[in-house]
């Protein structure tokens, strides 16, 4: 699989890449908490939606005008056990509505925080109040689903994480919040959101990548750490395909669910928007050396994301014998055997030629009519003009479902399933590996991926690409569970 640069992305507007942006930058920050109520009952946190600044690029840039929930940027993380209740208010202090989509947890359907099929938007000065149970153990995220495409890029996602009962032993459990941002010179944001270019391409692929917030330019370690790394892709679009020399990551989950403890493919961690990994890094360097992080996923425009930077005395000089492996969470197993069998069929975008066709091989339309319309991509021939939607798909509840995704585009595409875990069993016909729970799966150019799932969490669920441009262009569907 071949990985396609983005015609939106050059070398000399990344400036994630110059050297003298990242030189200048400090190590990776850690994540603030979000403030919660101690009381017996529902774990309480408040998120408060609103206007602030951050110092996103270093000095000598100015600080950069975004929307943050608790004034920062990412969000503050979230952090509960398993089988926690979460009572969080939701006050919006912006000028325009808003929701939050709890990403990749399963929640009861009015919590889901999509507007128009879930709940109502939250109108400015209002405020929602979401309840529910951390059911799964994971890395999760948080972000708005009311036009995502620009309120997730100023700045509003952030990171949700459900320990489990007894969590890995390790050294240290670090969060990296990973996200892409399209700059000015000023360091400003820059304001062409939804144009028609990134929403047929690759979409919004931005110019300055961060972790928590800043440009890294070091990770302090010690020889001997053993470090549990969650991985959380929060951008528009952007893929990141992270190479950490020197070292050898162990996958242990993936969006949030345990897998087999295994080396990346390649040795890199890919990861699509809204996808996240957590990893088991332990640090075998010696004190004083710096090991490169890099993304190497778009070939040709490679760039060092940080480094590894061994200081102070080593912690211990043998890597610990302490068990990887995550216990399960309680997802019921599909039977493939008795599986009820759908396809969705993904069409639209440039380099896909000028005439679509949907699942049953009729003509959905012609680019240029697509173009008027404003919608370019379709799901089963048909484009989301809003959240009145048919169900592309009704699944019986509490049955198994393999749902085939074919993607007859020239573009990856990372799907979400909204209220579900599903396995990932097939890629083109071959049997995965490891048949891994996702709750986004990274479908390439040309590529077919069959999942399967328990549909058990009854109501209307949103179905979407998380580039967020192509969702909002028109590929997003709902899946009923009834």
């Amino acid at each position: 699989m071949t990985n396609r640069p983005s015609p939106a992305l050059t070398r000399r507007t990344f400036l994630a890449s110059a050297g003298a942006v990242i030189a200048a930058a400090g190590g990776v920050s850690p994540l603030p908490a979000v403030p919660r109520a101690r009381a017996a009952g529902p774990r309480e946190f408040r998120l408060t939606l609103g206007t602030g600044s951050a110092r996103i690029a270093p000095e000598p840039y100015p600080e950069t005008e975004v929307w943050a929930y608790n004034r920062t940027v990412p969000g503050p993380e979230i952090r509960v056990r398993q089988g926690e209740r979460l009572r969080i208010v939701a006050e919006n202090g912006l000028d325009e509505p808003t929701t939050v989509h709890w990403h990749g947890m399963r929640v009861p359907n009015a919590m889901d925080g999509v507007p128009g099929v879930t709940q109502d938007a939250i109108a400015p000065g209002d405020r929602f109040v979401y309840e529910f149970d951390a059911v799964d153990a994971g890395t999760f995220w948080y972000h708005p689903h009311q036009r995502s495409f620009e309120q997730v890029a100023r700045g509003l996602s952030g990171a949700l994480v459900v320990e489990e009962a007894e969590p890995l032993r390790v050294d240290r459990d670090v969060t990296w919040v990973l996200d892409d941002w399209r700059l000015t010179e000023e360091a400003a944001i820059e304001g062409d959101f939804g144009n028609a270019h990134d929403a047929i391409h690759a979409g919004r692929l931005g110019n300055t990548v961060t972790v928590n917030g800043r440009i890294p330019d070091r990770f302090a370690v010690r020889r001997g750490e053993r470090i549990r790394l969650r991985l959380v892709n929060v951008a528009n679009a952007r893929i990141f395909g992270l190479a950490f020399a020197g070292h050898e990551p162990l996958v242990v989950a993936l969006d949030g669910q345990p897998v087999e403890p295994h080396a990346p493919e390649g040795g890199r961690i890919v990861l699509g928007p809204a996808m996240r990994a957590d990893i088991v890094l332990d640090m075998t360097g010696r004190t004083g050396e710096r090991h490169t992080v890099t993304d190497t996923f778009y070939e040709g425009l490679e760039y060092r994301l940080t480094d590894l930077a061994y200081g102070g005395e080593a912690l211990r000089e043998r890597t610990p014998d302490w068990p990887v492996a995550l216990p399960a969470n309680p997802l019921a197993e599909p039977d493939l055997d008795a599986a009820e069998r759908h396809e969705v069929v993904f069409n639209g975008g440039m380099m896909a030629g000028m005439r679509m066709q949907g699942a049953d091989g009729r003509e959905a339309g012609s680019m240029m009519a697509m173009m008027r319309e404003g919608s370019f991509w379709f799901i089963n021939g048909k484009a989301a003009t809003g959240t009145d939607m048919e169900p592309v798909l009704t699944l019986r509840r509490n049955r198994s479902h393999i749902i085939s995704m074919v993607n007859r585009t020239g573009w990856y595409h990372p799907m979400h399933l909204h209220g579900h875990s599903f396995r990932v069993i097939s890629r083109n016909g071959v049997p995965t590996a490891r048949r891994e729970w996702q709750d986004t799966v990274l479908v390439g150019p040309e590529e077919r991926v069959e999942v399967a799932l328990v549909a058990d969490n009854p109501g209307d669920w949103m179905f979407h690409c998380h580039i967020l441009e192509h969702q909002a262009a028109g590929m997003m569907a709902v899946i009923r569970v009834a």
